[in-house]
């Protein structure tokens, strides 16, 4: 066990469940014996998603603790990577990509409809305690600017008045399509293909 300098409280401890136990003993077991720090990210995620959306303290110890790593160690990677919230979240936490396709394409505009239907501002809680809204770098979707990934899923091609109905559909608990919303597929040309619209079939059967 590695020693630590975090003052504990005892009111709040974490442990994985004995379900998320089996999961973060699979993800160690991917890795040679003594590389078992490896698997730290992929437990803090699971320890972000049992613990309500957020990694406190607590679960930043235990994970160090399951990993024998130094808390610091933990702390560091817990810090560093924007997909860990070190303060309690909204159910759905609203991440606007502001890297520079988005923000050509009206990401500022996206923020601000957020902070405005919601009344919060960044990585505070709305009252309900369902949505968040924090700004992030490239999520990799610039071909589909401006985005957001709300929890693990991405909504493309938005514009201020689309998001705010997404936010309304969340809040009432509908499913909402995820993905571009302006009713292309992926990263088809809007409007639809202007190339190679007569590609012969491989199988001789005409175009």
């Amino acid at each position: 066990m590695k020693i630590t300098s975090y003052r504990r409280d005892p009111a709040k401890e974490f442990s994985f469940t004995p379900e998320n136990a089996i999961k973060a003993k699979a993800f160690i077991a991917r890795y040679p014996e003594g590389r078992q720090a490896s698997a730290v990210i992929s437990l803090l995620y699971l320890a972000q998603a049992q613990n309500g959306g957020w990694v406190s303290p607590a679960a930043v110890e235990h994970v160090a603790e399951v990993l024998d790593m130094a808390p610091i160690r933990v702390h560091e990677v817990s810090t560093f990577y924007t997909m860990f919230n070190l303060k309690p979240a909204g159910k759905h936490l609203i991440q606007v990509c502001r890297t520079t396709p988005c923000w050509l394409r009206g990401a500022a505009e996206l923020t601000r409809a957020c902070q405005e239907k919601l009344g919060v501002g960044f990585k505070e809680v709305t009252g309900d305690g369902e949505f968040s809204i924090m700004e992030v770098e490239c999520l990799g979707a610039c071909a589909n600017a401006p985005m957001v990934q709300i929890n693990d899923d991405y909504y493309e091609d938005l514009t201020p008045e689309r998001l705010c109905e997404i936010i309304d559909d969340l809040r009432a608990g509908k499913e909402v399509p995820i993905g571009p919303q302006s009713g292309r597929t992926c990263s088809a040309p809007e409007g639809g293909p202007a190339t190679l619209k007569d590609v012969p079939d491989p199988a001789g059967k005409g175009a």
